[in-house]
């Protein structure tokens, strides 16, 4: 093996071994409720390892409901993470009533929304370049009654 070839083996050895970004969806929950459709917010839990702080380049969502897209989306601009420390984001996310009537039958039995929430964190990491941070999470979500509606 050359050197450059043993140069590129000890890089992807150190890097493979450093510490990353870690994160939890540590709650799901109904934020609001409008003519155009109900927005769910997903809070998320990143650790950051790093004595300095962390671009988030993109935050990339995908809600399912019975293996079925029921939103997608982008988080434009969602900051940094700070050095050391904990950061929570919240991921706000909008289903428009047409989507909802789609899932009646799911809704009809016991009110609730059985999900899956996939959001994928990309962040700009020294050296190591764009590192995306998936987190998953499935569970159920509650549909508004009329006393959230009209409260």
């Amino acid at each position: 093996m050359d050197l450059v070839g043993k140069v590129k083996d000890f890089v992807a050895d150190k890097v493979a071994d450093m510490p990353k970004p870690e994160a939890t969806c540590t709650d799901v929950d109904l934020k609001d409720v409008s003519r155009e459709g109900i927005e769910y917010l997903a809070k998320i839990s990143i650790k950051n390892p790093y004595g300095v702080a962390i671009p988030i380049s993109d935050i990339e969502y995908t809600l399912k409901s019975a293996t079925r897209v029921i939103a997608s989306g982008k988080v434009p601009d969602p900051g940094s993470l700070k050095a050391s420390d904990t950061t929570m984001v919240d991921v706000h996310v909008k289903v428009p009533h047409s989507v909802l009537v789609s899932l009646i039958k799911d809704i009809a039995g016991d009110w609730d929304i059985d999900y899956e929430i996939e959001i994928k964190l990309i962040v700009d990491l020294p050296v190591i370049g764009n590192f995306t941070i998936p987190v998953n999470q499935k569970g159920e979500m509650k549909m508004p009654t009329w006393r959230d509606m009209f409260v």
